[in-house]
């Protein structure tokens, strides 16, 4: 059997702090004949920045080649959300494939993708390496999540005493709201601070933004008074940064 020619990487660095990527991804990285950096576009410049100066740190293979390509945007009006969102997973296939065709000879090498968090904690690289064709060898190298950046920063447990707990996103919280038969809930890729649409009576929050990074910023408290604060400190962030990337945490406080 003929041995696949692609080998491709994605390699969980963590959420901001070159200090979260592990051993075993240096070890995958140095091993990469080509590692691709996305660009999101001038307003996310700074998350090419900081994944290169991730390398800068953990490369010593000279022969790694690193290129950047440009990320397709979803279509966030499109009227079908999932058929929007496989459309935009299957751009970005295309522009892995010209990327990866360009900076290797008929596409035969390792290739390391570098991936926030953790590969299979709300992201798509293993959906989108699926549509590459012909089908690569893929490795998964985990890395730090954001929940755990987020609890280490509070100094809290992600969970109750033998307490289950639900991760999931705004679009859910706003639309179905408290998650059933839990009293914790993680909520990501929340780009309206979905809290708003809950009773907060008797709920507090842990939020963080661009947690790991140098400009990390947090705040907790109950979720009546600290709510409002997050929504002021959130805007201000992202008109300063132009993006932002946050994750909370709300539990249900028992009398």
């Amino acid at each position: 059997m003929t041995e696949p020619a692609l080998h491709l990487s994605l390699i969980g660095i963590g959420s901001g702090d070159p200090d979260h990527v592990t051993l075993q991804a240096i070890k995958a990285i140095n091993r990469a004949d080509l590692v691709l950096i996305p660009r999101k576009g001038q307003d996310k410049a700074d998350l090419a920045d900081l994944r290169r100066r991730i390398l800068d740190e953990v490369l010593t293979n000279p022969a790694t080649i690193i290129a950047g390509f440009d990320l397709p945007r979803r279509n966030a009006a499109h009227p079908d959300y999932r058929a929007g969102v496989d459309d935009w997973h299957d751009a970005i296939a295309e522009a892995w494939s010209r990327a990866l065709y360009e900076h290797l000879p008929g596409g035969r090498g390792r290739v390391a993708l570098l991936i926030w968090g953790d590969p299979g904690l709300y992201d798509s690289s293993l959906r989108i390496a699926a549509r590459l064709s012909p089908a690569p060898v893929i490795d998964v190298i985990p890395g730090i999540t954001a929940i755990q950046a987020l609890t280490a920063a509070h100094r809290i447990a992600l969970n109750g005493i033998a307490a289950p707990f639900v991760v999931t996103t705004g679009r859910r919280l706003r639309d179905q709201g408290w998650p059933p038969g839990v009293d914790t809930a993680i909520v990501m890729l929340d780009g309206e601070c979905s809290f708003r649409h809950l009773d907060p009576g008797g709920i507090e929050i842990w939020w963080g933004a661009y947690v790991g990074m140098a400009e990390e910023m947090i705040l907790s408290g109950p979720l009546a008074t600290t709510g409002p604060a997050i929504v002021a400190e959130r805007a201000e962030a992202r008109r300063r940064h132009g993006w932002i990337m946050d994750i909370y945490l709300l539990r249900k406080t028992r009398d």
